[in-house]
C-alpha cells in the first residue's frame, strides 16, 4: 500500500504547521493575530495581568532551577569504581 510520507525520513509527514519554515509559521499567526485584533475577540492584557503572569514566570523559573540544581548534586555518587 502506497503511502503519502514516501520519501521522508524519519517517518515525519512534510504537511501541517508544524513541518513549515518557522519563519513561515510567525508569518501565519501574525495573520490570525491581526485579525483577531481587527474582529475585536483578541485578549489584551491589563497591567495588573501581565504583572501577576510576570510573577508566576518568575517563581516557575526559579522552582526549575533550584529542581536542576538538586539532581545535579544528587546525581555525583563520588567513588569512581562501579564495580
Amino acid at each position: 500500500m502506497a503511502s503519502n510520507n514516501q520519501g521522508n525520513q524519519g517517518g515525519k509527514s512534510n504537511r501541517g504547521f508544524a513541518s513549515m519554515d518557522p519563519q513561515r509559521q510567525r508569518e501565519i499567526a501574525s495573520e490570525g493575530g491581526r485579525a483577531a485584533h481587527e474582529k475585536g475577540t483578541a485578549h489584551e492584557f491589563t497591567s495588573e495581568e501581565a504583572r501577576e503572569a510576570g510573577r508566576k514566570g518568575g517563581m516557575a523559573r526559579s522552582a526549575n532551577r533550584r529542581n536542576a540544581m538538586k539532581s545535579e548534586s544528587g546525581s555525583h555518587s563520588g567513588g569512581g569504581s562501579n564495580s
